[in-house]
């Protein structure tokens, strides 16, 4: 049996920043990660780039039952934080749009920069490590296929569902749940829209054009990019808005956002309107894009003049082009999903440390916790703080 301080669960983002951080406190850590290497999250994220984190982040860009739960660990390890560990060990970034930072290089240098944190406080990090049971009487029993390993402190940092060909599995769930806490439902966020009804064929002949639009629902709305894909709907605004979706309801694109476009339609007509609907918006729109609304909307009148529109078909048509209704099947679900919404209950959660109000020297940290980022490096972010916060009180 070997025994350690702090046995952390899982080597992704939040995993090793909690166990450099701990060690760094005189703590004995121990990184049990499942996989053949850690950090695989990090190194995938951001096209290969590591959005790592945002210059914006405010408790408003996360979704959680407890939406005030966050504010703690947000306000004790910030961006600016995180920012001031990467620019000392020289790391070239750069801010891509609205404050999403990204390396200069590759994600490499984001996991190089944790395991050398991890590697000077001296962290012992064991992967392909099975975890078979817990057991917790004095202290927490890990059975492991390397053998039994004793603890008296506990994180949990394994993550999510999403993106099961990375070997994620529930067992911080299973874990919570084990010891008296809440798990909420999950469900996959950040996550592109697929269709089945004729919009499907629509995307599919549009697929890999993008467009920058408002996209809407009841719940939020968000300004950037769709892309248009052979199963429905991605891009920015797209993963964004998945996070507010719930099946069955519609949502709202505006292809023309900020733009009077039923003013820009009746006064082009009141100075003649001599040319076709589709040459006009084509200096707006891409014309791939435009034909295919033509043919939806207007085709009868395809080869008319402007002129020959009625004022209220072209109220009309304003009214489709910035309140485009369209109803999304479902997700792709956590195949392609970002992030896992819901999770571990933060009511059963400590904000200041992250400990678990069930069980002393039990803590949660990162995704497996009911708290989710918006797209552009909020849920690094969160990875950062919540496992500043479980190190400091470890």
């Amino acid at each position: 049996m070997i025994g350690f301080d702090v046995v952390i669960v899982g080597g992704g983002a939040a995993g090793l920043m909690c166990a450099a951080q701990a060690a760094r406190r005189g703590r004995k850590v121990v990184v049990l990660e499942r996989t053949s290497k850690v950090g695989k999250k990090i190194l995938m994220s951001g096209g290969g780039r590591c959005n790592f984190t945002n210059l914006y982040v405010e408790p408003s860009c996360y979704l959680s039952a407890n939406p005030h739960f966050c504010k703690s660990a947000l306000s004790r390890y910030t961006q600016w934080d995180f920012i001031g560990l990467v620019a000392q060990y020289g790391i070239p970034y750069h801010e891509k749009k609205l404050g999403q930072l990204f390396c200069d290089n590759s994600a490499q240098d984001i996991l190089d920069m944790l395991l050398a944190e991890c590697t000077s406080a001296g962290v012992t990090i064991r992967t392909q490590c099975d975890i078979q049971a817990v057991e917790h009487n004095q202290h927490f029993m890990l059975h492991t296929n390397q053998g039994l390993v004793e603890t008296g402190t506990l994180i949990i940092a394994s993550g999510g569902l999403s993106i099961p060909s990375m070997g994620v599995t529930g067992f911080g769930y299973e874990i919570a749940q084990q010891f008296g806490m809440n798990v909420l439902p999950t469900r996959a966020g950040l996550v592109p829209f697929t269709f089945t009804d004729s919009f499907k064929e629509l995307s599919n002949r549009l697929s890999g054009l993008s467009v920058g639009v408002v996209l809407s629902n009841e719940r939020n709305s968000f300004r950037e990019n769709i892309l248009f894909t052979h199963r429905g709907l991605s891009g920015p605004a797209v993963l964004q808005l998945s996070s507010y979706w719930l099946e069955g309801e519609t949502v709202n694109v505006d292809l023309l956002p900020g733009e009077d476009v039923a003013a820009f339609l009746l006064n082009t007509k009141k100075a003649g309107g001599k040319g076709l609907l589709r040459n006009l918006l084509a200096d707006k729109l891409p014309r791939k894009l435009v034909l295919e609304l033509e043919a939806l909307w207007w085709a009868d009148a395809a080869e008319k003049p402007l002129a020959d529109f009625s004022n209220k078909q072209l109220e009309g048509i304003a009214e489709q082009l910035q309140r485009w209704v369209l109803k999304p099947a479902g997700t792709e679900g956590y195949r392609t999903a970002e992030v896992t919404l819901g999770g571990v209950d933060t009511d059963f959660l400590s904000s200041k440390t992250m400990e678990s109000k069930t069980r002393p020297g039990l803590f949660f940290i990162g995704e497996v916790v009911d708290v989710t980022g918006w797209l552009g490096g909020f849920n690094f972010q969160w990875a950062w703080a919540s496992a500043y916060a479980a190190a400091q009180a470890v």
